[in-house]
């Protein structure tokens, strides 16, 4: 009787030792809570607000204000992603490689252990990602307000912000279960970094041949989805403005004909000239009738061929044609010759980079369950 009570009972251990799948996913996942709690895993919180405070100190002045800085504060916002996702996981598996080897021998579903990891790196990613964009907005960011996919921005936005980290994290906690030790992880992770903001894709000019590579990395379509968000391609550039600025003070000449004054002057086809025709010179009486007027007169028909030299500075031209109007006008056609494609903010866009970054989400994870598979074959 004995005898068929300890085979009982070890029967009974052995049940508890061998849950099911989704019983040990409850397991690990109230072991990652705790250590959450008692390991101080909570501090990717605050690092998160004070990395997203910084950057958006740097980028509000021109983040959704003009086509460069739209471009810029994308990147840096995708940087602070990136980053976030990486330093959550990038420990978690290898500081603890002994203990996953002795209870997987023991009966530990390598499935459950990830799917564990999936949803508490999912839950940390979504912390950080109402940090962020708490913590941009109290800094002087100004989001728009009305979104692509759904009705609001802030939503739209927080769904990027949230799968760019997501997809971080799943990336390293791929590089977790490959690195046999913490500080190979971390000798790893420098130049994943690196690889991710090289190879995005917006900022540098790649050559050629690299890039397809654009294509691995989450930062290009992450930074895609935040550009497309963003309205990049319908922002002014504002880099024309200043650069006219600067040049104010140069000498600008040359030899013209009465007779070519006169039909610049008539080319209502050009937008800074049909409105400079429209402004008043008297009661009743604009420049453009004024240039038409003279232009039909026989005093003028006759000196058409008489050469003028010109010599003006460029700021007493634009003071001439309106310095607002021209400046707005090269913006214009400044942002139109760096229109690109990927960038155009359409639902269509956003939905596909999105589903690009849920694919890395779950190619990563499937990544590291695989790798982990083979851990007792582990020899080091």
């Amino acid at each position: 009787m004995a005898e068929v009570t300890t085979k009982q009972a070890a029967r009974g251990k052995f049940r508890i030792r061998h849950r099911g799948r989704g019983a040990q996913v409850g397991i690990y996942l109230g072991k990652l809570l705790r250590m959450f709690i008692y390991q101080n895993d909570w501090k990717v919180l605050p690092m998160a607000a004070l990395i997203a405070a910084l950057v958006g100190m740097v980028v509000h002045r021109r983040f959704f204000i003009n086509m460069e800085g739209t471009l810029m504060g994308s990147f840096a916002i995708v940087c602070v992603c990136i980053w976030n996702g990486c330093f959550n996981s990038i420990q978690v598996i290898c500081r603890e490689r002994d203990v996953i080897k002795r209870e997987h021998r023991s009966g530990m579903h390598i499935s459950s252990y990830i799917c564990a990891h999936m949803i508490y790196q999912a839950l940390l990613c979504l912390g950080q990602t109402l940090v962020t964009l708490y913590v941009t907005s109290i800094v002087g960011v100004q989001y728009p307000k009305e979104g692509i996919v759904f009705s609001t921005f802030s939503l739209d936005f927080a769904i990027s912000l949230f799968l760019i980290t997501y997809a971080s994290d799943m990336l390293s906690l791929w590089i977790s279960a490959l690195a046999h030790s913490t500080t190979a992880a971390m000798t790893i992770m420098p130049f994943v970094l690196i690889f991710q903001l090289v190879f995005s894709g917006g900022m540098l000019t790649l050559p050629d041949w690299t890039k397809p590579l654009t294509q691995f990395t989450v930062s290009n379509p992450g930074l895609k989805v935040i550009a497309a968000q963003a309205d990049t391609n319908h922002r002014p550039y504002a880099t024309i403005a200043s650069m006219v600025n600067r040049m104010r003070d140069n000498e600008i000449g040359g030899t013209v004909t009465v007779g070519q004054v006169i039909d610049l002057l008539e080319d209502t086809s050009n937008p800074t000239v049909s409105e400079l025709r429209e402004t008043e010179v008297t009661e009743g009486m604009k420049l453009g009738e004024l240039i038409d007027a003279a232009a039909v007169s026989p005093a003028v028909l006759e000196e058409r061929d008489h050469e003028i030299t010109v010599k003006a500075t460029v700021g007493q031209v634009l003071d001439l044609l309106g310095e607002d109007r021209v400046k707005a006008f090269l913006e214009e056609k400044a942002a139109l010759a760096n229109y690109n494609a990927d960038y155009a903010r359409t639902a269509p866009h956003v939905v596909g980079y999105w589903a690009h970054l849920i694919t890395f989400v779950f190619l990563f994870a499937l990544l590291a369950m695989i790798t982990l598979e083979f851990i007792d074959k582990d020899k080091r």
